[in-house]
């Protein structure tokens, strides 16, 4: 449960320097960070570590849940010791731990939530749990001043979505994938393609010597105007498409034919959100964020289309697009110059979605179902 805490008096938390410890473990990577924010709001990363699992899921060609929470349980205090070490700080040089509290892994997300527990209970702190999608949302400013409000196309392994974002605590959902995610896409079919984990990467490596020209993959929602996302169609005829490959260069060919199908899709929606947004942002910018944004044709892409609507476009440096502990800390500092604070029994979440309103109100799945993360 999230409470507001008074933090109004001069030289208080409203207006002073805010350091945070941020921890992220919603997946396979157990992450620490401190993150300095100013008075005027500009961040400073004091520090960021991240553990990756990769090598420990390769074999499986895909992240499994149980040893993810194992290797975070095993992995977490070194990682938040030398987060310390790195920022030069003990935790009496702290403002507040902030931890991921979900969408994720539950598993995982009890750990780094747990630990944050224990050291504001240990140190007094104030304990602000985190949506991991939001420290998504605000990952763009850990690189430079961003104003809000701006555009978001929030695009990781397991989320899709457009948002306009206010500032943390306030976003609007304009559109949302109604089953995989572009970055499920992405590493499924490139599991089908027999390339390794994690999937994304290795398939746009691929996808360098290849002539996407030759398959003519489906394209998604085409009757729709609105700006909901749609990957599973492409997954399928791609992954049966990976089967009747017999050389290298037909491989080639079908991950360049599926970066460009998905690139098209994100490019699609987004140019319709530009376009519905153009005169409620008066910063007019479009921010891309997540794992996927990682991706070159996919940031090319959709840089064209906000250049296209008068849209300047800004994607997080390429350490910040992944999953990271310095994005919740951010987060995390930007919720407590708010006043907005956690209650120390605050539960981990495996669902979590950034416009509460809109997932009750306009579901984009029937109750009873599993349907997406967000």
């Amino acid at each position: 449960m999230e409470r507001s805490a008074d933090y109004s008096s001069e030289g208080s938390r409203a207006t002073a320097p805010l350091t945070i410890l941020g921890l992220e473990t919603s997946c396979d990577e157990t992450a620490a960070s401190v993150v300095r924010l100013s008075a005027d709001g500009e961040a400073t990363v004091l520090s960021s570590v991240v553990h990756s699992q990769i090598d420990d899921h390769a074999a499986y060609g895909g992240v499994v849940p149980e040893i993810a929470a194992r290797s975070h349980v095993e992995m977490i205090d070194g990682v938040v010791r030398r987060a310390m070490d790195e920022a030069g700080l003990g935790y009496d040089g702290l403002d507040g731990v902030a931890a991921t509290a979900g969408p994720g892994l539950v598993g995982g997300v009890m750990v780094g939530l747990s630990f944050g527990k224990a050291v504001a209970l240990a140190r007094g702190l104030p304990l602000i749990a985190v949506n991991h999608l939001e420290g998504h949302a605000v990952s763009a400013r850990l690189g430079q001043p961003v104003d809000y409000p701006f555009l978001l196309l929030l695009v990781s392994g397991g989320h899709c979505q457009l948002l306009e974002v206010r500032g943390v605590g306030d976003m609007t959902r304009l559109g949302t994938t109604i089953d995989d995610a572009a970055g499920e896409a992405f590493d499924k079919i490139a599991k089908a393609l027999g390339l390794g984990y994690p999937g994304g990467p290795a398939l746009e490596k691929l996808a360098e010597g290849g002539d996407g020209a030759r398959f003519d993959l489906p394209r998604a929602l085409l009757g729709r105007k609105d700006c909901d996302f749609s990957f599973s169609g492409l997954k399928t005829a791609a992954a049966r498409l990976a089967q009747a490959c017999e050389t290298d260069q037909q491989r080639a060919d079908l991950a360049d034919a599926v970066q460009t199908a998905i690139a098209r899709q994100l490019a699609e929606r987004s140019d319709r959100a530009l376009k519905a947004c153009a005169e409620d942002h008066p910063h007019r910018l479009f921010v891309v964020a997540g794992g996927v944004a990682a991706n070159r044709t996919v940031r090319a892409t959709l840089q064209a289309t906000a250049e296209k609507n008068g849209f300047a476009f800004l994607a997080p440096p390429m350490a910040y697009c992944t999953d990271n502990a310095a994005m919740i800390a951010l987060a995390g500092a930007e919720r407590l110059r708010k006043g907005l604070v956690s209650d120390i029994d605050t539960a981990a979440r495996p669902r979590w979605p950034l416009d509460e309103y809109s997932a009750l109100n306009d579901p984009t799945h029937a109750p009873g179902r599993k349907g997406a993360k967000a």
